[in-house]
């Protein structure tokens, strides 16, 4: 067995007032494996400046001079890390999400209601009939 020691012991993290900690689920539930790389970029940078509660106001401009991008690809990663159920945004307010909250397993009907596999496959059934 491979015994683990810091390679710099005197720079070992400690939880910050702030509250800036990425979640291991991110990796480990294969979160991050879903999202390009704008998107796991602006997701990096909420998570890093978000309170305890995840929010956090930066303007898309900020946010778009920082990160190095124009409004149509931050708005697409934005909207990326929504449909992933990762973060919430009403603007000027971002909202890093719980990665505790079960995800739904279906996809939003045209009314933004959740549909079931169950339903999806059912529509698939009989459509083909």
């Amino acid at each position: 067995m491979v015994q683990k020691h810091p390679i710099y012991p005197e720079k070992i993290r400690k939880v910050p007032q702030q509250f800036s900690w990425l979640d291991h689920r991110l990796v480990r539930d294969h979160h991050i494996d879903c999202c390009s790389h704008q998107a796991a970029t602006l997701y990096l940078f909420l998570v890093t400046v978000a309170d305890a509660q995840g929010l956090s106001y930066y303007s898309d401009r900020s946010t778009g001079k920082r990160l190095a991008m124009d409004t149509n690809m931050l708005t697409a990663a934005r909207h990326e890390l929504m449909r992933m159920e990762l973060i919430a945004y009403k603007s000027p307010l971002y909202q890093v999400l719980s990665l505790d909250a079960p995800r739904q397993s279906g996809q939003r009907q045209a009314n933004g209601r959740l549909q079931s596999l169950e339903q999806i496959f059912k529509q698939i059934a009989e459509g083909s009939s």
